[in-house]
């Protein structure tokens, strides 16, 4: 390995593992998407608790547990085909880097492979972990009582959020997976697009998170929700 592949390793630890510490460093005056649904799935679990009938809640959780259903199935056929190369033997990989892939030693390769794959086999075990909270907090809005004390219905909800948010937030660390897979697969082609990879992907997400239309909205909507909360206190 060249000095420009380890600092194109070194580059793509630090945006996939510090991602979440990064983005508050760079987004702490604008805030982000993820801590802007924070606060609006704390108001929807609160919300949930003055209505009798939950059946509204259960369905749109239920589209999200589908959906994180899907992605871990697609993540499993990815790691599949990935690792059906990486451990296929040297004609498979000797084959597979005659497609296009840079002119590099087998073990090298491996390593390559072994990046994309190490970012999916994560992705999918938080896949996994989020569709087993969202299942939790499934069964706590079934379960929620009918309340009578505001207390105490504020209470519940809260329970019920910090069960859903780590849930989705399990959901939005798998689908991160994705864009940094993609990244490492970049290294197939050298050094200098992996670190472009990394770059690219790093800045998309935190554009999105912060910058994006539906970041802005969502940013709006949540001050409502704030001044709304205030209001009834």
């Amino acid at each position: 390995m060249t000095w420009i592949d380890w600092l194109g390793l070194g580059l793509f630890f630090l945006c996939w593992l510090g991602y979440d510490p990064l983005l508050k460093l760079i987004a702490h005056r604008s805030g982000s998407l993820n801590t802007d649904m924070l606060s609006v799935r704390h108001a929807w679990m609160t919300a949930m608790t003055h209505r009798e009938l939950r059946l509204l809640d259960s369905q749109l959780l239920g589209h999200s547990i589908n959906s994180g259903s899907f992605f871990a199935s697609s993540n499993l056929l990815l790691i599949a085909g990935v690792a059906g190369i990486l451990f296929g033997g040297d004609q498979a990989l000797r084959g597979f880097a005659a497609v296009g892939a840079e002119a590099v030693p087998i073990k090298l390769l491996e390593a390559k492979l072994g990046l994309i794959l190490l970012c999916l086999a994560r992705g999918l075990l938080d896949f996994i972990w989020s569709i087993r909270q969202m299942n939790y907090a499934l069964a706590l809005i079934g379960a929620a009582p009918e309340i009578h004390s505001e207390a105490d219905k504020i209470a519940f909800g809260e329970a019920t959020a910090n069960v859903l948010n780590p849930a989705l937030a399990a959901f939005s660390q798998g689908v991160r997976g994705y864009y940094f897979a993609l990244a490492a697969a970049s290294w197939l082609f050298g050094p200098v697009w992996l670190c472009a990879g990394v770059i690219s992907a790093f800045a998309l997400l935190v554009w999105r998170q912060s910058g994006s239309p539906a970041a802005r909205a969502i940013r709006t909507a949540r001050r409502l929700l704030e001044v709304e909360r205030e209001r009834g206190a």
